[in-house]
């Protein structure tokens, strides 16, 4: 309810929210998952994605008050950690990048992403491979990330870049889909960078130009073509004579 405006009371959570449906039915499929009962647990959490469009597998692990808003198309690999506070949007994956051959060396090893206490995931966003979400980080909508974002920091783009907003006191605050509006784009950054070095260089190629025009015009330092013409004749003079 401090995350979801649209909420309005906790019955109203119980009932209506399928984020908090995928949740419970989590719950029970991760404790049969932990108790040894895998295939009972798998089957759970089939149930649980066909009620309500989010696939979590039971082997992932998922600390306390975590938060789907929306949720439909979200994908949780076996091996993702997720802290406290976590908050998630609707078609996030949270997925795996090793091949699917040789599939058996895979089997007890860490392929699919942490994401620390505090984090905020946007709707659309890809998160792939053994990586760290840092705490209190932001991952903006439909960002793909493929490497790890250091805490309190945001990543956009695709693939990811990871900018700071202009008030970094702003970096602590909830940030609905993880996307700031102020933050400023990395590369829009070094275009800008450019495009001034570009105008500096310019201006001083004209100044360059300007004074070398207005030294080929002062007096003496330039010939008549009569005295060019002059200096050739004489020239060519010399070679016949020698």
């Amino acid at each position: 309810m401090e995350r979801d405006p649209a909420a309005r009371s906790t019955l109203e959570i119980i009932l209506c929210y399928s984020g908090y449906h995928a949740i419970v039915f989590y719950r029970m499929a991760h404790w049969l998952w932990e108790a040894d009962f895998r295939l009972l647990g798998r089957f759970i959490s089939q149930i649980g994605k066909m009620l309500t469009g989010i696939e979590i597998h039971p082997g992932a692990s998922i600390g306390r008050r975590f938060v789907i808003d929306h949720g439909m198309g979200i994908v949780i690999g076996e091996t993702s950690i997720i802290g406290d506070d976590v908050t998630l949007y609707h078609d996030v994956t949270l997925g795996g990048i090793a091949p699917s051959v040789d599939s058996e060396s895979q089997v007890g090893q860490k392929r699919h992403p942490t994401i620390e206490n505090g984090a905020i995931i946007g709707s659309g966003a890809a998160i792939l491979g053994p990586i760290v979400i840092g705490e209190g980080a932001m991952v903006g909508a439909n960002s793909v990330v493929t490497k790890p974002v250091p805490a309190g920091t945001t990543a956009v783009g695709i693939p990811a870049r990871v900018i700071m907003p202009k008030d970094k006191n702003k970096a602590k605050e909830f940030v609905a889909y993880g996307t700031l509006a102020d933050g400023p784009d990395p590369v829009i950054q070094t275009i800008d960078d450019l495009r001034r070095q570009i105008g500096a260089l310019v201006g001083r190629i004209e100044e360059l130009e300007g004074e070398q025009d207005g030294s080929s015009k002062k007096p003496g330092k330039s010939k008549s073509k009569s005295d060019n013409e002059s200096n050739s004749r004489s020239g060519s003079g010399r070679k016949k004579a020698c």
